[in-house]
């Protein structure tokens, strides 16, 4: 009987470590389309996404010049010609994070490939690299919201990826990062005085040279702003589009009612309204 007992707690304390332990290695499903990276000390796994949020490029609105730019450096990235890491920064909700989605809805058929990886995963990064550099598919790796404190060391694998520290940069490799600042590292007023601060630093300009190195080997600087009326209401209009909903009167005014209640015109609160008008019965949408 206690054999029994002890066989079953054994077997559920292998089932929960199953669940956290990394597969083992040539498990990885290279047929998807997009995966997200999970780290496991300094290796980890590529987790595969079965159905990846994304949609074509022309439903977004308010980013042509932002579009147009990221679509040239990826199809220089695909047609295997040198190419750039690239940062967007700027105001929340302006599209960044969904230019990157649309890429793969564009691109996946010519053999690219959307790796979502955590600032917390980053530490397993150039484990990441070494799988993917004898795939023959060109590979972007999409860190969303990217920002560093104080003390907090996970940038440096960022910056050998970046890179390539010793070794060469993996031609099959980029990076696309999103953050609401440019700058990744956190700045102080006293960094910018011309003395040595109440912390102490004695050369503080190679402290600031260090915080803002990071943002220096993305090749590419996209910076996204507050959408003004018309491209929020643009932005409105191409969503209802893709739920079958007419844009008339009706949803012009209530859309604007939508964003003052919010506080702010962008692409994320014109997606956001055309998911509540789209989902109120048709005699609900009538003012």
């Amino acid at each position: 009987m206690e054999l029994n007992e002890f066989l079953d707690k054994a077997y559920a304390v292998l089932r929960r470590l199953d669940a956290v332990l990394p597969p083992e290695p040539g498990h990885t499903d290279w047929n998807a389309l997009a995966f997200r990276w999970q780290s496991a000390g300094k290796k980890g796994f590529l987790e595969h996404l079965p159905d990846p949020h994304t949609f074509p490029l022309a439903r977004l609105a308010g980013v042509g010049r932002q579009t147009e730019l990221l679509v040239r450096n990826t199809e220089q990235f695909i047609a295997g010609r040198p190419a750039n890491n690239v940062l967007m920064s700027g105001a929340r909700g302006t599209g960044k994070s969904s230019l990157v989605k649309a890429l793969l809805h564009e691109y996946a058929d010519k053999g690219l490939r959307l790796i979502e990886v955590d600032k917390s995963d980053l530490i397993g990064l150039p484990y990441l690299l070494t799988l993917l550099k004898e795939r023959s598919e060109k590979f972007i790796v999409f860190c969303d919201d990217l920002s560093f404190e104080s003390g907090d060391e996970t940038y440096k694998a960022l910056k050998t990826a970046l890179d390539g520290g010793l070794s060469q940069r993996c031609a099959n490799v980029l990076v696309y990062a999103t953050s609401n600042r440019r700058h990744l590292m956190p700045e102080y007023l006293d960094e910018n005085a011309g003395t040595t601060g109440v912390r102490g630093e004695i050369h503080q300009k190679e402290a600031v040279e260090e915080k803002v190195s990071l943002s220096d080997r993305f090749g590419l600087w996209l910076s996204f702003y507050p959408f003004d009326q018309n491209d929020y209401l643009s932005a409105v209009q191409s969503w209802l589009e893709d739920f079958d909903i007419p844009y008339d009167e009706a949803a012009r005014t209530a859309a604007l009612q939508w964003a003052q209640m919010r506080g702010n015109r962008s692409g994320r609160s014109a997606w956001q309204f055309a998911c509540d008008w789209a989902g109120r019965l048709p005699e609900k949408r009538m003012l």
